[in-house]
């Protein structure tokens, strides 16, 4: 189906249709939402007077095996896009291949890391070809979903923020070259911060802004780079990530709209981010270090309009109103929030140790060295990517073990199944027991979350990444067990004979079990782990993400279409402190906050 113009910036204002075109848009990521409440999100952000929603594409659920590309049921990015188009929507696509996003990589997918020269967002030929092969795929899903298709993608972002990463000159006019000579013919963008915004642009391509604050002279410095062309910030942060070990970030609603009203008066395009942040389930959270190492939580509620779960908040009614100004006709009603139960505490029924699961991973792999989890050789050859991973080998006596910094990211240590204690990269030394004979020594290390901004994405790879030396001498000899905590492993431990049903004193780290009955339908709900340690959790298979005792994420949000009515298995992997029950709640507690718009940017990185 051909159309008229699609969106163009060939003036100081957009036009779509030849008419001109403000864009309101909001960041709302399909990946974080369960896919039964995308269309009660979209029709949440329709009624709030957005027209347009943005979205990012993870390269690395898309193709979590090189050559394998899965575009299905939760990924199902078409349905997404025609979803948006049927409430009414525009939409801005954000496809990378680098996406930043807080997310594990910045989305990139870990097996590039099998490559020890990989240089990624370069031109380096590995990575080229990667990306070749990736965007063959993921542009063959989205041409027919293009405006000039009949579509309701207006606009392609190049990229991500390259300006703040900059290594390769010709890296930019490659992604664009991707994305045209495969038939990519919309309004092509770039997105950077004010400081990046000189080094990120690639010709013949519109300039956008990221911010929360209109200071620094910001809007002026982009429009002195492009004069007689539109303003839009691609990114107006309506609030902040967490880290694990800090407060949780707000950014209050009067102090956002002041800002936001001020870009409207002065006829600049906006995109909320996030508009409604969703949750990084599973192993997928990213991490920042500018020095120092700071995983992020699970939770990406953002402070953002709509809250994790979906509710309005006092910042989703403030917008509306202000948005509803910029309208003839009334905005829409808003959908009704969805309910929610705070189900009865349930008691932990049985468990079973880390040591006797061990039987359910695939195949261990024995090696004279230390291998980091992306180059161990499971998931048909493209190695581990999130998780945990076990490195067992025999020790002969005590004395110092030492992780020269080689431990990615925390690691619990063991000699003959005990804990002695643990490494990260603070504590790098550990005295350890002496006693007689040959004995186990086991470290079983996490992969917090991979770095998903900065300069350091090359240096991502988890788990040992070079020698760990007992008195001096490096360790050889080791039996490695992949505990990525897939699917397929969860079926199988659930299956096992071997649960204890005594947990009086249970042999740590292990996974808990209990189950929820639900009467009636499923509701959505928080889990919450008073008396827990670290670890992470799944229900009916599902991995809802990690839980830490530190905080300031002390909850985690059960979506109700993940349960069922009648009986629900959860299980509870705990590598310190378990605790007998599993409680439940109606709302979530962000503890202690702090305000975002007090701080200086540079304290937030």
């Amino acid at each position: 189906m051909s159309r008229m113009e699609g969106l163009r910036a060939n003036s100081s204002q957009f036009t779509l249709e030849k008419k001109p075109f403000r864009i309101l848009g909001g960041s709302i990521h399909y990946f974080r939402v369960p896919r039964a409440y995308w269309e009660d999100r979209l029709l949440k952000m329709k009624a709030c007077g957005l027209n347009t929603l943005t979205t990012y594409v993870p390269w690395n659920l898309h193709e979590a095996e090189r050559g394998t590309f899965n575009f299905q049921d939760q990924l199902d990015l078409r349905a997404y896009v025609t979803l948006a188009a049927e409430i009414g929507l525009w939409v801005i696509l954000r496809p990378g291949p680098y996406i930043c996003a807080e997310w594990d990589l910045g989305g990139l997918p870990s097996w590039l890391l099998q490559d020890k020269n990989m240089q990624l967002r370069t031109t380096y030929p590995g990575f080229v070809d990667a990306v070749n092969l990736y965007f063959d795929k993921l542009v063959s899903v989205l041409k027919p979903m293009m405006f000039e298709e009949g579509g309701p993608i207006i606009a392609v972002q190049v990229e991500n923020e390259y300006g703040s990463y900059a290594r390769d000159d010709t890296y930019m006019a490659f992604i664009k070259d991707c994305l045209q000579s495969r038939g990519i013919n919309e309004l092509l963008l770039t997105s950077d911060n004010w400081e990046g915004l000189r080094y990120g642009g690639v010709e013949g391509v519109l300039k956008t802004i990221n911010l929360q604050r209109l200071s620094f002279g910001a809007i002026q410095c982009l429009a002195d780079m492009q004069p007689q062309k539109p303003l839009m910030v691609m990114e107006y942060w309506s609030g902040w990530f967490d880290v694990w070990g800090e407060h949780h970030h707000v950014f209050h609603a009067e102090d956002m709209l002041t800002v936001v009203s001020e870009i409207l008066e002065r006829g600049i395009s906006i995109n909320l981010y996030m508009f409604h942040g969703g949750t990084s389930f599973g192993f997928m959270n990213g991490a920042m270090d500018y020095g120092t190492y700071k995983p992020q939580v699970t939770s990406y509620d953002y402070d953002a309009p709509q809250t994790e779960a979906g509710d309005c908040t006092t910042k989703y009614q403030l917008l509306r109103n202000l948005f509803s100004q910029y309208y003839n006709e009334p905005l829409p009603e808003v959908p009704p929030p969805q309910e929610r139960k705070a189900y009865n505490a349930i008691v932990i029924q049985q468990y079973l140790s880390l040591w006797d699961s061990l039987h359910f991973t695939d195949k261990p792999h024995r090696s004279e060295g230390p291998v980091n989890m992306e180059n161990l050789p499971v998931n048909n050859n493209n190695g581990q990517s999130y998780g945990y991973t076990l490195y067992e080998t025999t020790i002969t006596s005590g004395g110092a073990l030492n992780s020269r910094n080689n431990i990615r990211d925390r690691a619990l240590i063991f000699v003959d199944r005990q804990c002695v204690g643990s490494l990260d990269y603070k504590i790098q030394e550990l005295t350890l027991p002496d006693g007689k004979g040959d004995r186990t020594l086991s470290l079983l290390v996490e992969n917090c979350g991979r770095v998903n901004y900065g300069k350091a994405l090359d240096e991502q790879r988890k788990g040992i990444v070079g020698d760990i030396v007992l008195n001096h001498t490096p360790l050889k000899g080791f039996t490695i067990f992949c505990l990525d905590m897939k699917p397929g492993f969860m079926k199988r431990l659930t299956s096992s004979g071997q649960w204890q049903r005594d947990i009086r004193s249970p042999l740590l780290p292990g996974f808990f079990q209990a189950k929820l009955h639900v009467d009636g339908p499923p509701r959505d709900t928080f889990i919450t782990l008073p008396g827990w340690g670290k670890g992470a959790v799944f229900v009916n298979g599902q991995n809802l993400g990690r839980h830490w005792f530190i905080g300031p994420q002390h909850f985690l949000y059960l979506p109700g279409p993940w349960l069922r009515s009648g009986e629900n298995q959860i299980i509870v992997f705990e590598e310190q402190k378990a605790d007998g029950k599993i409680l439940f709640a109606e709302n979530p507690d962000h503890g202690k906050t702090i305000d975002v718009y007090k701080l200086p940017f540079c304290t937030l990185l």
